[in-house]
């Protein structure tokens, strides 16, 4: 992905990986063989893997550049991070994402702004990184906007569960004085502002691209696959909360279909970027980067 257009912001893409997660069957408890039969053929290879029915995900950020300030939208798994349910993302040492970024033209320092949709560890992980055994902001000269639900989110699950998230990704932000914590209908200013989207966290939030009339939003993980727009009550089987994860999602795409706002979603195939178009009752995504 090239920097593609909204109005005069621009917004590039940083890919950290892309590669199989986890059976589709296991992701979405609704899913059943013969739901995905008919969409086996626009699914495969990208979006889900032959064989062996595992959802193909990419683990992405993207950055948004105005005129006035450069901003990142989420921040990926990161290195040395605590992922002992997954193993490929479990104390990682790749290169991948600063050198996405440095691919844009830009080095961590160049960051004005960081959002995160929500806090969980593939959306949060490289807003800090290991140095000399301490956690330390990855980009010195940022304001981190954090939903402040979030925050106290990954915290109480940190105190229930000793979930690493708050301290690794979380915590050195809070200490280092960089965290605006916000409500989730924050405004940056009139071209970037957060958008509700509750239900994977309570906290999640939508990040919108506003600018010379020209409109564009990063879902974060309000939708998953391609496949939801299809079936928008398939949920996640970890949503915090299913039932409004579900109503969030279909209001979602029925307020966004048949519109000229450009969706940026998180875990699509690449681009991963395009429109909602309604197909019936369901809906279906049209790629357009």
């Amino acid at each position: 992905m090239s920097w593609l257009s909204i109005g005069n912001a621009e917004i590039g893409r940083v890919v950290e990986s892309v590669g199989p997660f986890q059976s589709i069957y296991d992701f979405f408890p609704d899913a059943t063989p013969e739901l995905l039969a008919p969409h086996r053929s626009w699914m495969e290879p990208d979006a889900l893997e032959p064989g062996t029915d595992k959802l193909v995900f990419p683990i992405q950020s993207y950055v948004v550049r105005t005129p006035r300030y450069t901003l990142l939208v989420d921040s990926c798994v990161g290195n040395h991070k605590t992922v002992k349910w997954f193993d490929e993302w479990h104390n990682k040492t790749d290169n991948n994402y600063l050198a996405g970024l440095a691919k844009l033209g830009l080095r961590p320092e160049d960051i004005d702004y960081v959002m995160c949709t929500h806090l969980h560890v593939d959306h949060s992980g490289w807003n800090t990184r290991l140095v000399d055994g301490k956690w330390v902001p990855t980009f010195p000269n940022a304001r981190y906007v954090l939903s402040r639900t979030e925050v106290a989110a990954a915290e109480a699950m940190y105190n229930k569960f000793k979930d690493p998230v708050y301290l690794e990704n979380v915590q050195p932000i809070l200490e280092a004085g960089q965290a605006d914590l916000v409500d989730d209908d924050h405004e940056i200013d009139e071209c970037i502002s957060l958008e509700p989207t509750p239900g994977h966290p309570l906290g999640h939030c939508a990040v919108r691209v506003n600018s010379r009339e020209k409109k564009g939003i990063i879902t974060g993980d309000l939708i998953h696959s391609p496949i939801q727009c299809h079936f928008p009550h398939w949920n996640f089987q970890f949503d915090a909360d299913a039932e409004r994860a579900g109503k969030t999602r279909q209001a979602f795409l029925a307020r966004y279909s048949d519109c000229d706002t450009k969706v940026m979603t998180a875990h699509f195939p690449l681009p991963s970027a395009g429109y909602i178009r309604s197909q019936g009752d369901a809906y279906h995504f049209h790629y357009e980067a």
